[in-house]
């Protein structure tokens, strides 16, 4: 089965549920319904007008994800030795339906893993190891309803189905333009994304990358301090009478090991298992171990930038330093986005479908 098929089952699925919030008059996950919506983009939108379009948008995806699957087909070489050039694509589309196709595709993309998902997703997976840990002790004291919920559930929801129409069209994008469906390679000359150029620039946005994090840990840490770094005492005192600073201490954390993990994508460290790693020493790290939580934490962060920016507060109250760390999320999230992917680049294998790519040295790269 491809994986346009794959993307398309759940894709039609998702749209009839939004013909069923449309018609049932309520559930809809997002929009005004939507109690806890201060950081949604769609917060203003009435669920009897977005409904209708979430769910068309997502059935004409379906529809158009189908399409793919039996157009631009290329044929998989039996073996894995280089080859030169692929075969040309079989039912190849105008350049005209390709691109209009494309671009409605990546739009859901965008749609589904940017606009829907609000500050809550990034709240969600920095709150996630303390709320797991303390549990079982009955800490932090929270209603756990409030964190687990419908709304939640659907974010999640929509960043998976994003995702993996995000793949379906990738690949079908690659065999339409005549490169390899697997590896993206053809047989031009690789330019910016060699493992040489993107050890350059991966370097650039890995220190951007890790300098975000690593300033708004150091905020947030200073309020589990004691310091009012940024805010009022009288703040500070409310934060630490509400348990709040605690919260705060939990982000920092977060995102300081995230600083420090990002560094990783430019360190040996990030290629083979340091020493003190008992049972794991010397191996190579998976590339996916690193590359899928980066993604996901570069998309949380991009998503919750945008929707901090949609709040009207943002330019009506006065900035402090402790609004500025969150000022450059999106700046965050590019630069992570960026370093992850020169990390992909960097230590991709040789592509099993195509062959290209055994020219490049299997030694861990440290710079």
């Amino acid at each position: 089965m491809s994986i346009q098929i794959k993307a398309a089952g759940p894709a039609a699925a998702y749209g009839t549920l939004g013909l069923y919030w449309t018609f049932a008059g309520h559930g809809f996950p997002f929009g005004r319904d939507d109690p806890r919506n201060g950081t949604s983009v769609l917060r203003t939108l009435d669920p009897a007008v977005i409904a209708p379009i979430f769910a068309g948008m997502l059935l004409i995806t379906a529809v158009l994800l189908l399409i793919m699957h039996g157009s631009g087909s290329q044929e998989r070489h039996p073996s894995h030795e280089y080859r030169s050039e692929l075969p040309l694509p079989a039912g190849h589309p105008t350049r005209a339906a390709r691109l209009a196709m494309l671009g409605w595709c990546w739009a859901v993309v965008v749609a589904l893993v940017i606009v829907v998902p609000d500050t809550r997703l990034l709240t969600l997976a920095g709150y996630l190891p303390i709320l797991i840990v303390g549990a079982p002790f009955g800490w932090p004291p929270i209603d756990y309803g409030i964190v687990f919920n419908w709304q939640h559930a659907n974010q999640v929801v929509c960043l998976a189905l994003g995702l993996l129409v995000a793949l379906a069209v990738l690949r079908w994008q690659r065999r339409t333009a005549g490169a390899c469906e697997a590896c993206g390679r053809d047989d031009r000359a690789g330019g910016w994304t060699t493992p040489g150029a993107a050890a350059r620039w991966g370097r650039w946005a890995t220190g951007v990358a890790a300098a975000v994090p690593a300033f708004y840990a150091v905020v947030r840490l200073a309020w589990a301090a004691g310091i009012p770094f940024g805010i009022s005492d009288e703040f500070l005192a409310e934060m630490q009478r509400t348990g709040m600073v605690w919260a705060g201490l939990g982000l920092g954390a977060f995102a300081l090991a995230g600083a420090v993990l990002t560094l990783g994508l430019v360190q040996r460290w990030g290629e083979v298992f340091p020493r003190w790693m008992i049972g794991l020493a010397g191996k190579r790290v998976p590339i996916r171990l690193a590359t899928v939580p980066a993604t996901f934490v570069a998309l949380a962060v991009t998503a919750a930038s945008l929707g901090l920016y949609s709040e009207p507060e943002l330019y009506t109250s006065e900035l402090s330093l402790a609004h500025i760390p969150q000022l450059a999320w999106p700046l965050w999230g590019a630069a992570l986005g960026a370093a992850t992917y020169a990390y992909h680049l960097r230590r991709r294998p040789a592509c099993r479908d195509c062959g290209r790519g055994l020219v490049r040295s299997r030694e861990p790269q440290a710079y």
